[in-house]
């Protein structure tokens, strides 16, 4: 089985803010190193908004580069505020990256649950609402919306396995690292069947100064036991910044493990 990867742009967030990157130099990476798709983050390609000439230059890009989009990660669309007024502005905000989302063919879009760590069921009741709200417009978009375990609730699994059993058409964005301390081996059994894309972090497996490659084989292999068949997805952010090498160390761990 030929296995596919992605880099989410977020982990070139320092070389962007230092200009040693642009979104043409993203995508160029991409195209050198044999990255399957692009996994813009939002901040990235925010032109995108309000400039259609932008948007057109980015899709224009990716398809000079042979690279279809992915999954956009959005941040900012989030399904829970407590005021209702901010609240409206989240969802807004979700359905204007959905046209983006659209027009740039990308077939996935990471939307967060939003809330705080303990989950009441009035909130969870929102949560839903709203992803029941942008569900549909994403489908009719040819867009899957994924919810991350990202921050709030979902840090906790038996969490985000709620919400994915209530929302219909929801899929996860599995990441390795975002759990509640302690709760990581436990949260990628139960999340793992659930995963429609991945975002791998090395560095999440090195705290106690081990070779990262034994557990980063452990999460490849719950993922390969659970019959994931997505893009294996990077989202590395490097202590020494060396944001490139990174990446590529990372695919070549995961390809190895997936290999092995």
């Amino acid at each position: 089985m030929t296995h596919r990867f992605s880099i989410c742009s977020y982990s070139f967030r320092r070389s962007f803010e230092s200009s040693a990157m642009d979104y043409r130099g993203y995508v160029e990476f991409n195209r050198r190193h044999g990255f399957a798709q692009l996994d813009p983050w939002m901040k990235h390609i925010e032109p995108a908004l309000e400039d259609k000439g932008w948007l057109a230059d980015a899709k224009s890009m990716a398809e000079d580069a042979g690279l279809p989009y992915g999954c956009i990660a959005v941040d900012g669309g989030h399904m829970y505020e407590e005021d209702t007024a901010i609240r409206a502005l989240c969802r807004e905000s979700a359905l204007r990256w959905l046209e983006v989302a659209a027009e740039l063919d990308a077939p996935q879009m990471r939307i967060d649950s939003g809330g705080p760590e303990a989950l009441t069921d009035d909130v969870f009741e929102i949560i839903v609402e709203g992803y029941n709200e942008l569900i549909p417009a994403a489908k009719s978009a040819g867009v899957e919306i994924l919810v991350e375990n990202h921050w709030g609730p979902t840090k906790y699994a038996e969490n985000t396995v709620r919400l994915l059993e209530e929302v219909e058409g929801l899929g996860l964005l599995f990441d390795t690292n975002n759990w509640a301390e302690g709760t990581q081996e436990r949260a990628w059994q139960l999340c793992a069947p659930y995963a429609r894309l991945t975002h791998f972090k090395t560095f999440s497996f090195d705290g106690q100064g081990n070779d990262p490659s034994v557990n980063l084989k452990r999460a490849c292999a719950i993922l390969l036991e659970q019959g994931y068949e997505g893009v294996w997805g990077i989202e590395s952010t490097p202590r020494d910044g060396d944001e490139e090498g990174a990446a590529l160390k990372t695919m070549a761990l995961i390809r190895r493990a997936l290999t092995e």
